[in-house]
């Protein structure tokens, strides 16, 4: 029977083990699907070839937040606050060498890369975190997702942001780290301002090594691959993303894969497109950053919750103690600048639960007048996953909504009796 290694030992306590056989089109995904969010590991996978993987598939590791209250050691009603303090206070990591990796065959084709929906265009790596140094700027970590081309290329989707800056600048060489712990999971989904490295955030949270690989930096992941731009473009695509819908075929830049590393023992992570851990770590490592620029300018803030109907992204119920009738406004403002993709930003009094959708809806129902407290903010830049939005130009409408107590003097008459 597979042993995770030690770090995360910490998963046992929930882990699914599964020992059926399963292929990596399609099968896999569909077993992690069905057990929800809990961590599962896949002991055997059935690879195109028709050979058993070396390495199982670990999914859900990062999956929900008593899971990674669990690995830091913390409350769950702690963890945002956690975060939070890790981002106002990035420590840089320690870069060593490391013996406990080898070089394998640079063939993708022996790795178990999953093929999630019909839809699909292909089959791809989800929990690919490339990390890339600027001589300026410093290592930055993001997700990108992967699809295979071939045994030695994939066609990566970068978006408009740090590392899109990076690759302007002349980056071609970087790392690929799949299997990292939740700390560089977490840090890697932050999004945090350009210059300060996710990996110092990461190392701020839980201590951290980087490995150097020939002269390029990368995680302790237990999969690390080395890549180079080649100046090509792919077409990308069809990928059911977060909304659980198809996101569009694009050209996007070609990456070939010149080495392989692995560790002893190494697993492959996959995140399931969608899924639990997916929602996990887009929707609640934005809520942090959310809340973190509400405290900076100023508004009494609560919590922050980005709800699962509105795909853990585009929809953020924000709790604030009001101070003015303006309070909600600028929260809603405030939201929509700190986390760009946000359509729909609701502001609630502390009395509200925004963990129930019902008790939103309350809200909605007994405080809110649609022609004195629905804002609407036309040609505003969101995101590429909502297929309601203009998919080449992000342009679309934002709208936030003022639930909270719309006099400040007549509290008696709005608060909840029963």
């Amino acid at each position: 029977m597979y042993s995770l290694p030690p770090k995360y030992n910490f998963l046992n306590k929930y882990l699914v083990r599964d020992s059926n056989t399963y292929s990596v089109y399609l099968d896999a995904a569909s077993a992690i699907r069905i057990t929800g969010n809990k961590p599962i590991l896949l002991e055997n996978i059935l690879l195109k070839d028709g050979s058993i993987s070396e390495y199982p598939v670990l999914s859900n590791v990062t999956s929900s937040p008593e899971v990674v209250s669990e690995y830091f050691g913390v409350s769950v009603s702690y963890l945002k606050d956690f975060i939070v303090k890790a981002l106002e206070n990035p420590v840089e990591p320690d870069v060593k060498s490391s013996n406990q990796y080898y070089n394998i065959e640079t063939n993708l084709y022996k790795l178990p890369i999953l093929y999630h929906y019909k839809g699909d265009g292909g089959y791809y790596i989800t929990a690919g975190i490339i990390i890339a140094e600027d001589p300026e700027y410093g290592l930055n970590a993001s997700y990108h997702r992967l699809m295979l081309i071939d045994k030695d290329r994939v066609v990566a989707r970068i978006l408009p942001r740090h590392l899109h800056k990076y690759i302007e600048r002349g980056l071609k060489k970087f790392t690929i780290c799949i299997g990292n712990t939740p700390e560089v999971l977490i840090a890697s989904a932050l999004s945090p301002e350009l210059g300060v490295s996710e990996l110092a955030i990461a190392n701020s949270m839980n201590k951290i090594n980087l490995i150097d690989y020939d002269g390029l930096i990368g995680s302790e992941a237990q999969i690390v691959l080395v890549g180079e731009l080649t100046g090509e473009y792919h077409d990308e695509g069809p990928f059911v993303d977060i909304t659980g819908t198809l996101d569009i075929v694009r050209p996007q830049p070609v990456v070939r894969i010149k080495k392989i590393y692995v560790r002893e023992n190494a697993f492959y992570h996959a995140i399931i497109p969608a899924g639990y851990e997916h929602r996990f770590l887009m929707g609640f490592s934005k809520e942090p950053i959310i809340y973190r620029e509400l405290v900076k300018n100023g508004i009494d803030v609560v919590d922050v919750h980005l709800t699962y109907g509105g795909v853990s992204w585009l929809h953020a119920v924000i709790k604030i103690r009001k101070k003015s009738e303006d309070d909600p406004r600028k929260t809603i403002e405030i939201a929509f600048k700190a986390h760009q993709s946000l359509k729909l930003a609701i502001v609630v009094d502390e009395d509200i639960d925004i963990y129930d959708p019902n008790d939103v809806e309350w809200a909605l129902a007994t405080r809110v007048q649609p022609d004195r407290d629905v804002y609407i903010y036309s040609n505003q830049i969101g995101s590429s996953l909502d297929p309601s939005a203009d998919q080449i130009t992000r342009k679309t409408s934002k709208w936030g909504i003022d639930a909270t107590i719309p006099d400040l003097k007549r509290i008696r008459d709005f608060r909840k009796v029963v």
